[in-house]
């Protein structure tokens, strides 16, 4: 208890500038732990997703009713839903298309995955950057907020007539709650941009593998589709 007591009377008796410096930290420490939770929430709503639709996705069903349960649903940005959904809406656009050949359909279904790809993976790094630089900017707002601290304690030593170390030292103590408070923010968005970071290039490698495993089956199952569309347009007809 003597400890917070006394951390707080040096965050009190801090000069404005140290006191604007630990407010800035303040935010920047709440505003990572925010972007911490929220990303840590989202990233397993990807995972339970991923599970999900993979576990439909090879089981057998058929693609036209994984794609209508896919397309008509809610998924959570930055899942897989995304990349097969742009890549077969191309494809059975094209496929249809009977004087087209099957090869531009799967080549459109490629560049839709990859269109996907894009998209679920900007969805999966949103606020990232801002752990970044939290990361990244935090100590030295914290060193700042140190050196004008100590250089304003030595200012008012200067000026008294018998300088001593007592005097000077709780000015400089407060002035180190500064970078202490900079370490605190700094560390966990580190921490946690790493792990978030190390998490989305697996999801990337994750996603370019149902890509190559997609184009496969794609390719088995071209000539199949479009001899079924032939026998519905020769039934219609």
């Amino acid at each position: 208890m003597a400890n917070e007591l006394s951390i707080a009377h040096l965050v009190m008796g801090a000069g404005p500038v140290v006191k604007t410096v630990m407010v800035i930290l303040l935010g920047a420490s709440v505003a990572s732990w925010t972007i911490m939770l929220r990303k840590r929430r989202a990233f397993a709503q990807v995972a339970a997703s991923i599970e999900a639709f993979e576990r439909q996705f090879w089981s057998g069903q058929d693609l036209e009713v994984l794609y209508k349960t896919a397309a008509g649903g809610l998924y959570p940005p930055g899942s897989v839903e995304g990349v097969f959904i742009g890549g077969y809406r191309e494809f059975r656009h094209l496929y249809e298309q009977q004087h087209l050949p099957i090869t531009a359909a799967l080549d459109s279904a490629q560049r839709g995955m990859r269109a996907g790809l894009a998209r679920e993976m900007e969805a999966l790094d949103d606020q990232l950057p801002y752990l970044a630089t939290i990361g990244s900017i935090s100590p030295y707002i914290g060193l700042f907020g140190t050196v004008w601290g100590i250089m304003s304690a030595f200012q008012s030593l200067g000026t008294t007539g018998q300088p001593t170390l007592a005097l000077v030292a709780p000015a400089i103590s407060e002035a180190l709650v500064a970078t202490a408070m900079g370490l605190f923010a700094a560390i966990p968005a580190v921490i946690a941009y790493n792990r978030f970071a190390a998490v989305v290039d697996h999801r990337a490698g994750q996603y370019e593998a149902f890509i190559e495993d997609f184009m496969s089956l794609l390719q088995r199952q071209a000539h199949a589709f479009r001899a079924g569309s032939v026998r519905d347009t020769a039934k219609a007809s």
